[in-house]
């Protein structure tokens, strides 16, 4: 997917509403997570989603503040982020507690 076009969120649209339910891409374009759910709202928003496993099963439920993700939308207004860190470097996040 060509991301050049794509919007980028500002800090104020950061938050939950919406940011749940958006796909998290990896550098190469792999579909790594959904976003699950959100606490807080702009860049220091915690953005929580699981992360490896198959059909839920085995997976890690990790968070990454939203400034550490680029979100964006696309040309259908599908909002949508990219992280610079791999799959298995996700997995070796702390695992998160809600």
């Amino acid at each position: 997917m060509d991301h050049t076009n794509h919007v980028r969120l500002t800090k104020a649209e950061l938050r939950a509403e919406l940011l749940e339910g958006a796909t998290i891409y990896g550098r190469d374009d792999e579909e790594i997570s959904t976003v699950d759910h959100v606490h807080g709202t702009g860049d220091q928003a915690q953005v929580v989603f699981d992360v490896g496993g198959f059909l839920g099963i085995g997976s890690k439920r990790v968070a990454l503040y939203a400034s550490q993700l680029d979100f964006m939308r696309d040309e259908d207004g599908t909002v949508h982020a990219i992280t610079q860190m791999t799959t298995d470097q996700l997995k070796q996040l702390p695992e998160h507690i809600d």
